[in-house]
């Protein structure tokens, strides 16, 4: 039986990397009690997965990890189980039973949103929302991404689904699948040379809100969920 845990990551935890999260949560797994599945072999480990490991620095209000297990008794109780033995900075905060044919979260997730605010003030910008506007409005939005390998041109706004200002801040809703992962720090960058500003990316708090599944089928428009709703 899989089961998909939501949670919220913030506050100094933002600072613990991707693979100090994942030891966090199996040493918090067994002393909630959680029936969890191991695997076989020498080396037994819990079937766990995450959906798309968040940058370092980065909060987040909406990331996944699915868990396979033996038994549960209910989602609420596993939901209060997890949270009793989390640390200041980790909350749980939805647990749904997944059906068997439902694919793992790193391989559901197409879309993520995000909120970047400066931590201190608001941004130095007149009409942040019109330039926001007039950067999107763009047709093209030309990126070079170096590689170790390679050095790719990339166009933007392919990628950058939704933008726009919300009570000071930059909110934009981006690719985040395996094969596009557009980074909201380098949209920014990207605007604020648009803008003619020069903020440096160390004085914004990025904070994910969601991530999403796409639910609808090659050629139709996009139908994006979060990943909570997988079915």
């Amino acid at each position: 039986m899989k089961v998909r845990i939501k949670f919220a990551k913030y506050g100094a935890m933002k600072f613990i990397g991707h693979l100090d999260m994942m030891r966090f949560f199996q040493k918090a797994v067994r002393r909630a009690g959680i029936d969890v599945k191991y695997s076989e072999g020498f080396s037994p480990h819990q079937i766990m997965s995450f959906a798309a490991p968040l940058g370092v620095g980065i909060e987040s209000l909406g990331e996944y990890m699915d868990l396979e297990v033996l038994s549960i008794s209910a989602p609420e109780d596993m939901k209060d189980a997890l949270n009793r033995v989390m640390v200041e900075g980790v909350e749980v905060l939805a647990v749904n039973v997944l059906p068997d044919q439902t694919k793992n979260a790193m391989a559901s997730v197409a879309a993520a949103s995000y909120r970047l605010q400066r931590k201190e003030g608001c941004f130095p910008i007149d009409d942040l929302s019109e330039k926001l506007r007039q950067f999107y409005a763009q047709d093209h939005i030309p990126y070079t991404k170096e590689t170790k390998k390679s050095v790719i041109e990339l166009d933007l706004k392919q990628g950058i689904y939704e933008l726009g200002a919300e009570d000071g801040a930059i909110h934009m809703l981006v690719d985040a699948s395996s094969g596009g992962n557009i980074k909201p720090t380098v949209v920014f960058e990207k605007f604020c040379a648009f803008a003619g500003c020069e903020i440096p990316v160390s004085d914004i708090q990025v904070t994910r809100l969601e991530t999403y599944t796409n639910l609808a089928k090659e050629g139709e428009p996009r139908q994006l969920v979060p990943l909570l709703l997988q079915n």
